[in-house]
C-alpha cells in the first residue's frame, strides 16, 4: 500500500524520537477484542499514547465504550480508566476493523482462541482479525499478537498469511507475540506492574519495536526473548505448569482417606521447603486458560505427552470424584443421595468472575444429576438463564434458605456466600470444594482436608482458608 503513516518498525527515527511520537499519539494503535481483557488492555494503550480505536463484533461493546461505560464486571479501576480516556478523546471503538485497521500503525490482536470439540485450537476469530488487519496494512506496522496461540503460529500462520493478502513483503512489517498475563479482578495491575511482560518478535525489528511499545505501559521489567515462537511457548508453558502442579494436589487429596491425614495441611507445611510450591486440590480446574492450554501444545507436535495429559485427565475426573464424595458421605450419614436435594455453590469457574468457560461446576451438576440428585444452583455472578443451562434449577442467595435441602458443595466460593445462615439448615451434609468454610454446624467433608467435625473446624478452618485463597492468587492462579 502507497499510504504512508507513522510507523515504528523499520523507522529511521531514533528510539527517543519514536517514543515521543507514541506517547503523543502520532503512532495510532488498534486493539481488537474489547472482552475482560482486551478493553483493559486497550484502556491502558489509551492512557499511555492518546490514540487507540477498540474493534469488536458487539455493537452494545462498541456503543458503551464509545458513551465512556465498561461492560466488565468487578475490574478496579477499568470503569473510571474508559471513562476518562473516551471523554478525553484517546479511546473510541467500532466495529469495522478493516476502518480500524487502515488508521492504525500497531495492531494488538486479543480475541478469543478457544478449543473444538476435537480439542483443536479454534483460530477462526483470530483469522478473521488477520483478515481485517491485512486488509489496511501498511509499510512500517507492527502487529501484536496477545492472545494465547499454538508455538509457531507467529511465524507460521500470522506472516505469511499477511504478507498475501495485503500484498506486502515479510520485512515491510513487524509482527511480535507479547503474551497477555493478566487475571480477571486484577487486569490493569497486572498489565501495568504486577509480572514482567514478554515480548518476541519474528526479527530482531519486531521485537526490539514490540519492547519499546511495552515498556511505555509496564512499570515492570520488559523480557525480550529470542523469537515469537519462545515467547509462544512461555505462555503456554506457565499454563501447563499450574495444570500438572494441580494435579498432583488433587491426586495426593484423593488419597487423603487411605492416608487417613490432612492432605492440605501436609501440602501447607511441605510448601515451607523452598524447593517445595504444592498447588491446592480442588473439584477440578476451569477457565479458558489452564484445561485448554496442553492442547496448544499437543496439537502441535509428533512427540508423545504422558506427563500433560495425564494431568488433563486427573483434573478433568475431579468432578466426578467431588460429586461421588458426597454421595459417600450422604450415605455415611445414613441417606441416599438418589432423590435427595443438593444445592451447588458456585457455578463460574472462578470467583467473582463471570466466565462458565471449562467451569467445574458442569460436571459435579451433571455427576449429581446421574446419581438421580435433585440439584439447585447458587450463582450471584450469572442469570437464572445461564445457571439452568448448565441442568440445575437456579435458586437465589436470598431464596436458598426457603428451600428444604438435603446437602450442599461448595465448588465457586464466591464472597457472597460467607453471609449464608448456615443455622437456617437442618442437618446438612456439605462437601467444601475448596477449603473455605468455618465452623458451620454440619457434617463437613473438604477436598483434601478430610471430614472437618465440629469441634476441629475453627481450629483448621482459618488457616486452610488462607492457604484457599492463597493458592487462588498465586499458586492456582486465574484459570482455578
Amino acid at each position: 500500500m502507497s499510504r504512508e503513516r507513522p510507523g515504528l518498525y523499520g523507522s529511521d527515527r531514533s528510539p527517543d524520537e519514536q517514543t515521543r511520537a507514541l506517547r503523543a499519539g502520532e503512532v495510532p494503535v488498534a486493539v481488537y477484542g474489547l472482552g475482560k481483557m482486551g478493553l483493559p488492555l486497550a484502556a491502558v494503550y489509551a492512557r499511555a499514547t492518546g490514540n487507540v480505536t477498540g474493534v469488536d463484533i458487539s455493537e452494545d461493546v462498541v456503543r458503551g465504550v464509545n458513551d465512556g461505560e465498561c461492560h466488565v464486571a468487578k475490574e478496579p479501576g477499568l470503569p473510571e480508566l474508559v471513562a476518562e480516556q473516551a471523554e478525553r478523546g484517546a479511546l473510541r471503538a467500532t466495529t469495522d476493523g478493516v476502518a480500524a485497521a487502515e488508521g492504525a500503525a500497531i495492531h494488538v490482536i486479543i480475541v478469543p482462541t478457544p478449543l473444538t470439540d476435537d480439542r483443536e485450537p479454534d483460530l477462526a476469530a483470530f483469522e478473521a482479525v488477520l483478515d481485517s488487519i491485512s486488509r489496511g496494512l501498511a509499510p512500517g506496522d507492527l502487529v501484536v499478537v496477545e492472545c494465547t496461540v499454538p508455538p509457531g503460529t507467529s511465524k507460521d500462520l500470522v506472516v505469511p498469511y499477511l504478507a498475501d493478502r495485503s500484498g506486502l513483503s515479510a520485512g515491510e512489517f513487524g509482527v511480535a507475540f507479547c503474551p497477555e498475563r493478566t487475571s480477571s479482578g486484577r487486569a490493569l495491575r497486572d498489565i501495568t506492574e504486577s509480572h514482567p511482560k514478554i515480548v518476541g518478535g519474528v526479527d530482531a525489528e519486531s521485537t526490539r519495536v514490540a519492547a519499546l511499545v511495552y515498556g511505555e505501559l509496564t512499570a515492570n521489567e520488559v523480557i525480550p526473548v529470542r523469537d515469537a515462537t519462545t515467547a509462544e511457548a512461555v505462555k503456554l508453558f506457565e499454563g501447563v505448569y499450574r495444570d500438572v502442579n494441580i494435579a498432583l494436589a488433587n491426586e495426593l487429596a484423593r488419597l487423603r482417606d487411605d492416608l487417613g491425614i490432612d492432605v492440605t495441611e501436609a501440602i501447607d507445611a511441605a510448601n515451607t521447603q523452598p524447593y517445595c510450591d504444592i498447588h491446592a486440590p480442588g473439584p477440578g480446574v476451569g477457565g479458558h486458560c489452564i484445561p485448554w492450554y496442553p492442547y496448544f501444545i499437543t496439537s502441535r507436535v509428533a512427540a508423545e505427552t504422558p506427563l500433560l495429559l495425564t494431568a488433563r485427565e486427573v483434573n478433568d475426573s475431579m468432578p466426578t470424584f467431588t460429586a461421588d464424595k458426597l454421595r459417600d458421605e450422604l450415605a455415611a450419614a445414613g441417606r441416599d443421595i438418589e432423590g435427595a436435594t443438593v444445592a451447588v455453590l458456585g457455578v463460574t469457574y472462578r470467583p467473582g468472575v463471570a466466565e462458565t468457560r471449562a467451569t467445574p461446576a458442569a460436571g459435579v451438576i451433571d455427576r449429581l444429576n446421574e446419581l438421580g440428585a435433585t440439584v439447585l444452583a447458587v450463582d450471584p455472578m450469572l442469570s437464572d438463564e445461564v445457571v439452568a443451562s448448565f441442568g440445575a434449577a437456579p435458586v437465589s442467595l436470598a431464596d436458598l434458605p426457603t428451600r428444604a435441602i438435603d446437602a450442599a458443595v461448595v465448588v465457586t466460593p464466591h464472597e457472597e456466600f460467607d453471609d449464608i445462615d448456615w443455622t437456617a439448615f437442618d442437618d446438612l451434609v456439605v462437601v467444601d470444594g475448596r477449603g473455605t468454610l468455618g465452623d458451620i454446624g454440619h457434617r463437613v467433608y473438604e477436598i483434601g482436608g478430610g471430614p472437618r467435625d465440629e469441634s476441629s473446624a475453627d481450629a483448621d478452618s482459618e488457616t486452610v482458608a488462607e492457604v484457599a485463597v492463597e493458592a487462588d492468587s498465586s499458586h492456582g492462579g486465574p484459570g482455578r
